[in-house]
């Protein structure tokens, strides 16, 4: 296996930017801020600034409907003063569930995240087609046909497997440089390209009444369950899009790993105050290496990593597997790292000097 790019932080979905946009140019009461105004810039200077500092490990918020991804790892670096911070996997404001925040040396574990299974549960409400595939959207599309349960069942296996997927207009897919959600916000024709996507389970669970039906999914990366929505309800000839989604796993992070943005602020606040510790809230970065096999090494052999020199595996203890392996050095996580043809060659080195979870954390429920 080689090691993806390391990555801080992924592409943002249609809603993201709208959001962000309001929030730098309107003031706390909704009224537009005047950048020019020598009062405000006075306000932001006697504002306190509280210093960075090194934070390593994995937060996996319960993402709150209505926040975007963005906002939500922004708050998250505000909670623990971080120095830096990324999340693994977009959600759309609309959803809720699982969003991994990586903190620190963290943020070079993204991509591992990334490329893992996700699972969702959602509903589809039949009738319309939107624009954006979801309630935001503009309708396109209506039909007064409703599926029953027995249709939609036989309809599964279609999106079960290796399919061919076409993202939804408004996503954050790159055009000739520009995003699809900004050119389909100007009105432009986008044409997407379908692509592979691998579908590991796709079910029914619930069909509360002709109007909705409720499903699980597990997907592989680059899924887009707003198309999964849109594809379904065109086969079925009665249209539909996404009315509520969760995302309940990602990667090796599931619903038991999730805190909601509440008990975190409170966690965060009793630690301000003496009263606990942010390590507490913090899953280990090697976490998202779960994966992945660990090889113990020798202080010695450890300096040369830190180093960036390779190490050579000699002995009966050598492994005689090659690959990507995490390197640890008295139980503590040290580096990635490539063997092959006899050598272990560092690739990337964890600097996990700072704040780091709690001894506990490391053995998860």
């Amino acid at each position: 296996m080689t090691i993806p790019p390391e990555t801080g932080t992924v592409d943002t979905p249609h809603a993201d930017t709208t959001a962000v946009t309001i929030k730098k140019n309107h003031a706390a009461d909704g009224r537009p801020r005047d950048n020019n105004d020598p009062r405000s810039k006075q306000q932001r200077g006697n504002q306190p600034r509280r210093d960075r500092r090194d934070v390593h490990g994995w937060v996996v918020l319960d993402k709150p409907i209505g926040m975007t991804s963005t906002q939500a790892v922004a708050v998250a670096k505000r909670l623990f003063q971080a120095k830096r911070a990324g999340h693994a996997g977009t959600l759309d404001p609309l959803a809720s569930g699982g969003l991994p925040i990586a903190l620190g040396e963290a943020t070079k574990t993204v991509p591992f995240v990334m490329d893992g299974r996700k699972r969702y549960r959602f509903t589809v409400t039949w009738g319309a087609e939107r624009d954006t595939d979801d309630t935001e959207g503009r309708v396109v599309e209506t039909s007064e046909n409703r599926p029953d349960a027995a249709a939609i069942r036989a309809l599964l296996p279609q999106f079960t497997g290796r399919i061919e997927q076409t993202p939804p207009r408004y996503s954050a897919i790159k055009i000739q440089g520009e995003r699809a959600y900004d050119l389909a916000r100007d009105g432009e024709v986008v044409e997407l390209q379908p692509r592979p996507v691998e579908i590991h389970e796709l079910i029914l669970v619930d069909q509360p009444d002709p109007d909705h039906s409720v499903f699980e999914a597990e997907c592989g990366k680059g899924t887009y369950v707003r198309a999964l929505a849109r594809d379904m309800g065109r086969i079925l000839g009665c249209y539909g899009h996404i009315s509520a989604l969760r995302r309940t796993l990602v990667g090796p992070f599931t619903e038991n790993d999730m805190i909601p943005l509440e008990q975190l602020e409170a966690l965060c606040n009793r630690a301000a105050s003496g009263e606990g510790s942010l390590a507490d809230a913090l899953l280990p970065v090697e976490t998202a290496l779960d994966d992945i096999p660990a090889l113990a090494v020798t202080r010695a052999d450890a300096a040369r990593l830190h180093r960036g020199q390779a190490v050579l595996l000699r002995g009966r203890d050598a492994p005689q597997s090659s690959g990507t392996v995490y390197v640890t050095v008295a139980g503590r996580l040290l580096a990635l790292a490539e063997i092959g043809n006899g050598e272990l060659i560092p690739k990337r080195v964890f600097n996990l000097t700072g704040l780091t979870a709690s001894s506990g954390r490391n053995e998860r429920d």
